[in-house]
């Protein structure tokens, strides 16, 4: 999983009123739990938009006034309207707990039924996985080289070391269909759907 380095201050108080007067400060009131007693703090909202908004998922390196602790986002409040980060929860990761995470699926590869003419389908976008931090990827990558059409890859053919999906095992994850135009080889079977 990636690492991201954020600084943050410890809050004085603890309350709406505290709260609202950092983010009129440019700040993001947060809070870091999971090994024992919370930690409320704050950070500057332009640093956590640059982890919230990003298609990567970060393993957080915090530094709170001296204290150093390594999280993950587990819950983010957004303003309604402004999409603005009203707040954030980070879980403190522990070497010896696993902790539960959605990855981005990354596909690679050409497709031997898309360059025929057959339409990629990707089902999941993120994958629930959970395991420990350091064995936990950067994001599932599926090699979509060896697809037919009809063809697809399922969950349960999904291998990676550590880590368990949390998705039904059945599940397709990516899949090329029938397409207007395919053309239809003696390595390509047609899914039977009828066209509208």
């Amino acid at each position: 999983m990636k690492t991201a380095q954020l600084s943050g201050s410890l809050r004085a108080n603890v309350g709406k009123k505290d709260a609202a007067n950092l983010r009129n400060a440019g700040r993001v009131p947060c809070v870091l739990y999971g090994q024992g007693e919370q930690t409320h703090f704050s950070v500057k909202q332009i640093e956590i938009e640059k982890i919230v908004f990003s298609p990567e998922v970060f393993q957080v390196e915090l530094d709170i006034d001296g204290k150093k602790a390594k999280g993950i986002i587990q819950e983010l409040q957004q303003h309604p309207t402004k999409d603005s980060i009203q707040h954030v929860d980070f879980l403190e990761l522990s070497d010896t707990k696993e902790v539960l995470v959605k990855l981005p699926v990354r596909i690679t590869g050409s497709s031997r039924g898309v360059m025929a003419g057959g339409k990629l389908m990707t089902a999941f976008r993120t994958l629930q996985c959970v395991g420990l931090a350091k064995n936990l990827p950067d994001a599932i990558t599926v090699d979509i080289s060896d697809l037919k059409i009809g063809d697809s890859v399922r969950i349960n053919s999904i291998e990676i070391p550590g880590v368990k999906f949390l998705d039904p095992t059945n599940a397709v994850v990516v899949s090329v269909k029938m397409a207007r135009g395919a053309v239809k080889g003696a390595d390509a079977d047609e899914d039977g759907e009828a066209e509208a």
